[in-house]
């Protein structure tokens, strides 16, 4: 039996048959779907051909196989995650870092196979361009934008999983072509990401429509600018990363003033410092929830800026929540918190949220001593406001009742926090008890604006009150201000493939793996000494390749923190 890899058979002719039809629900462009039995001379020949293919892009990034890695790769082995109910083996071992070349989870084809439908776009819509007059040359651009994105969004998860990858940016597009290619350094990778969108980001189409669901599930110049900001603040440029939120930020300001004008009585958005937000309640009301509900629940909020959208869609579910998190049929998932995450929040002994906090009801729920995830699990949440007396409130949660959450991979206050943690760097280093620079402190008050706003809606705190976060309670050292963006970061972007990235980007950044140990150690209940030594260098941040893929490529060279003695016998 063959081996399925990327360096075989990733066929263009084939891509018809690998299903497109899967964003129907996303108006007239996802509802192409490909023609089966294509001969190659006979596609690629008016706008459609190029239309199809492009859908089919989506329709890979929404399988289970990629929804699942972006979580596994991204979250599993942060302090967010452990063991759920009927835990599989190959999520087992990485919960206990016992990470092998043959885990189902180093598989990596799923994004090659994004990747090269996107290359194959790139490749044939210039001739369909040149011979279909109904395919414009704004078309033509606005289709290279999307896939140009839609590519470099792929590469980099790979590249913070993996590190160093394969970067091939053509097709395959017949059964000889064979692709054995050495990987490519992780910051060569990055820069070669950040530079094609730059270079077509300025084609993205900005909007498919008022009140167009595809202005979510697409991509828009705004999700090409959200995913710059992400690129450069991994890259360490921080002025950059900073230009690309506030544009997305700006954007989204107009957008609030914008409908506020239009009639301010139905909006369920409000200014937190300048930031529009969703509130969690309505200022007369005794019940929150809203923030959640309509972000998670509905879907395709007005904080979204790009999402895989699957909640209108009845052809294609998202399974992968339905398994790993729960479901209407069992509310418990394969992956499950760490009770210090959930515990005693209610009563204010909780070092991650405080009893006001509203995001620890909506993102867990606890059952037989042990802690689920119910974020995108529940369609809707709603519980008093109220939490200052008594148990925790009770949660009336809605589970969904078929597996269709949508998921996000961009939204506004991801976008913010990004911010704020550029800002930080940006102030530099700073020794507690030095005196900060006026440069210094506004980079600082900068950042705690970000957090700030983020934090309120999530503790229904409309002003000021003794109960806010105060500046000077962080702004005395750069670790501080550090831990205060990654901690809002980890309690707002909690479950969403977010945290384990988040982690690496430190470490990364200071070359020691010391803090991000510090964090994560907690969830071991056994063998810390041994996770403690095995967390502590830097190639261990990153993912071993399939043993297939080494296989196959003699030019991969394994990461050296999964060489073993039978490494050889592999082969």
């Amino acid at each position: 039996m063959k081996m399925k890899c990327i360096y075989k058979k990733l066929v263009v002719l084939a891509l018809p048959l690998l299903g497109g039809g899967g964003l129907s629900s996303c108006d007239d462009f996802l509802s192409i779907e490909p023609q089966n039995d294509i001969v190659l001379e006979n596609y690629w020949t008016e706008e459609a051909d190029v239309n199809s293919v492009l859908t089919s892009c989506y329709a890979q990034l929404e399988s289970s196989d990629c929804i699942s890695r972006m979580i596994v790769w991204g979250e599993l082995r942060s302090d967010n995650m452990t063991t759920g109910s009927g835990t599989n083996n190959s999520l087992q071992q990485i919960l206990k870092e016992n990470i092998l070349e043959t885990n189902d989870y180093t598989k990596w084809l799923c994004f090659y196979e994004v990747i090269n439908r996107c290359n194959t776009v790139l490749y044939y819509a210039p001739g369909v361009n040149d011979i279909d007059p109904n395919f414009t040359d704004s078309e033509l651009h606005a289709t290279i934008a999307e896939a140009t994105t839609l590519r470099a969004l792929c590469y980099f998860y790979l590249i913070r999983t993996f590190r160093n990858v394969p970067y091939i940016t053509y097709p395959s597009n017949d059964d000889s072509q064979v692709f054995q290619v050495a990987a490519s350094p992780f910051d060569e990778v990055l820069d070669s990401l950040i530079a094609d969108v730059e270079g077509v980001k300025d084609y993205a189409v900005r909007s498919y429509g008022e009140e167009s669901v595809e202005n979510k599930c697409r991509i828009t110049r705004w999700g090409c600018y959200a995913l710059l900001a992400d690129l450069y603040l991994w890259k360490g440029d921080w002025q950059q990363c900073i230009q690309y939120c506030d544009l997305v930020i700006d954007e989204k300001i107009r957008e609030y003033e914008e409908a506020y004008e239009k009639n301010p009585t139905t909006l369920t958005t409000e200014l937190y410092g300048k930031y529009p937000l969703i509130s969690e309640s309505s200022s007369n009301s005794n019940y929150a929830g809203n923030a959640y509900t309509e972000i998670f629940g509905a879907g395709n909020s007005f904080e979204s800026i790009f999402e895989l959208n699957f909640i209108n869609n009845q052809s294609v579910s998202n399974a992968t929540i339905s398994s790993f998190y729960g479901s209407s049929s069992n509310r418990t998932g394969q992956i499950g918190a760490p009770t210090f995450l959930f515990s005693e929040a209610y009563a204010g002994l909780n070092d991650y949220f405080r009893m006001t906090d509203c995001r620890y009801l909506e993102n867990m729920t606890e059952q037989n001593n042990k802690v689920y995830i119910s974020k995108y699990v529940n369609q809707s949440v709603s519980f008093r406001t109220s939490t200052t007396s008594g148990g925790a409130p009770t949660v009336n949660g809605s589970v969904r009742s078929s597996a269709y959450a949508n998921w996000i991979i961009y939204r506004l206050t991801d976008v913010m926090l990004m911010r704020a943690e550029a800002e930080v760097e940006l102030a530099g280093n700073v020794e507690e008890g030095t005196v900060l620079s006026d440069e210094q402190t506004q980079h600082y008050r900068n950042a705690f604006s970000c957090v700030s706003a983020v934090w309120k809606r999530a503790n229904n705190k409309r002003v000021a009150t003794t109960d806010t976060l105060v500046f000077d309670d962080y702004a005395t050292s750069r670790s501080a201000m550090e831990d205060l963006v990654l901690d809002e970061r980890q309690r707002e972007l909690m479950f969403e493939g977010k945290r384990w990235y988040d982690l690496v980007r430190l470490s990364r950044r200071e070359g020691d793996n010391s803090r991000m140990i510090s964090k994560v150690l907690p969830k071991f209940q056994e063998n810390t000494s041994a996770i403690r030594i095995k967390l502590s260098t830097q190639d261990v941040l990153y993912w071993p390749y399939n043993r297939d893929e080494l296989k196959q490529n003699p030019y991969l060279e394994q990461n050296p923190a999964y060489e073993t003695d039978n490494t050889e016998q592999n082969f």
